[in-house]
């Protein structure tokens, strides 16, 4: 290593002697699974939110699936979604037995681009499926008039946007929102996730699904698997719910410096009037990607790749005959150009220095 620093990871979940105590609460009073924790927690979250109902299941791709099933959506139908993100975007989609349609994103932020989702919507278009991409909201006072003007669902995938805001509004209260918890997150609950809403019949629909498609016991009106989550998972969650905005403010305030120090290359961009809450800090290169990685590694700072390909050039992909025709060549270029640099609670302001020195020194 050419520095003596210590190393720094990508990502460091926070977890301590409250959620252990929370996980020992739970195993002894032996209420393990759809117990008192989860329907606790899911109310702390719909609070947190802003939302009427908040259905927990077992991880953010279940949260999809779930969500997209309780809006009708089906066999032979379309979801509109952003060809920029994790693959459970798309996937999530496929499992219900519908076709996603990639159309491009906005270079300001990598979110879906709504004016370019209007000119992909069809007699089979379902519904919208934006991605709150590092925690920047998408445009969704735009996307979700469209979503109004032609009938369409809106699902919001809100993995990587715990308590992000557009027009004073938080992520999941402008259509059905899906978050994950996965340890990586802004807060997380080992492997876990929650779905938001203000529909009634959305919720109950969601509440159904997820229990292998039962309203009353052993009697299935609806194809459900077990998408539960566990009374562990939520009570885990509750702990780190309540330290979630502490924890935001801490990653706003890191990249707030990391942007003042790095000059070397595009740092991100937060649009007026939005709150990013960093789950990425992502920059654009213009240099050789990879060698930049090694340097950085070489002085022990951890990065990643959020994505290195777009979704419709994924393996999977061609292998289904889905999205070889998309024309999205902002997200094919951002899929080139981006690196994610640390920027979690636990940096320190020495940690923030030397990741912006090394990435002076090495990236462009």
């Amino acid at each position: 290593m050419t520095s003596a620093h210590r190393v720094i990871p990508i990502a460091r979940p926070v977890v301590g002697p409250e959620e252990e105590q929370a996980v020992l609460d739970v195993l002894r009073s032996g209420q393990l699974a759809e117990g008192p924790r989860v329907r606790a927690f899911e109310e702390e979250f719909a609070a947190y939110v802003g939302t009427r109902h908040a259905i927990a299941v077992n991880s953010g791709t279940a949260a999809l699936i779930v969500a997209l099933q309780a809006n009708g959506v089906g066999q032979g139908d379309e979801v509109i979604t952003s060809p920029f993100s994790f693959i459970a975007t798309a996937t999530s989609i496929i499992a219900c037995g519908a076709t996603p349609v990639f159309v491009d994103i906005d270079p300001f932020d990598f979110n879906l681009d709504p004016e370019k989702v209007e000119d992909a919507i069809t007699d089979t278009t379902k519904a919208i499926l934006p991605v709150h991409l590092y925690g920047h909201p998408a445009r969704m006072t735009e996307l979700a008039e469209i979503a109004g003007e032609n009938g369409l669902a809106l699902i919001e995938d809100a993995a990587q946007a715990h308590g992000a805001e557009h027009a004073g509004r938080r992520a999941g209260t402008f259509g059905t929102g899906c978050f994950s918890f996965y340890p990586t997150k802004n807060m997380a609950t080992g492997e876990g996730g929650i779905i938001t809403t203000d529909d009634d019949e959305v919720a109950r629909l969601c509440r159904i699904i997820r229990n292998h498609g039962q309203e009353v016991r052993y009697r299935s009106d609806y194809f459900g698997l077990n998408w539960r989550m566990t009374d562990l998972a939520a009570a885990i969650g509750s702990v780190q719910l309540r330290h979630l905005e502490d924890w935001n403010e801490a990653r706003i305030a890191n990249a707030t410096k990391l942007s003042k120090l790095i000059t070397s290359v595009e740092t991100p961009r937060v649009r007026e009037g939005d709150r990013h809450v960093f789950h990425q800090y992502t920059v654009r290169l213009t240099g050789d990607r990879a060698a930049i990685q090694a340097a950085l590694q070489e002085a022990g700072i951890g990065t990643a790749i959020h994505y290195p390909m777009t979704i419709n050039r994924q393996p999977i992909m061609r292998q289904l005959g889905i999205g070889q025709d998309a024309d999205v060549p902002v997200a094919e270029a951002a899929a080139e150009a981006v690196l994610s640099l640390p920027v979690h609670p636990s940096l320190t302001d020495e940690d923030i220095e030397h990741i912006a020195t090394a990435v002076n020194r090495f990236a462009r």
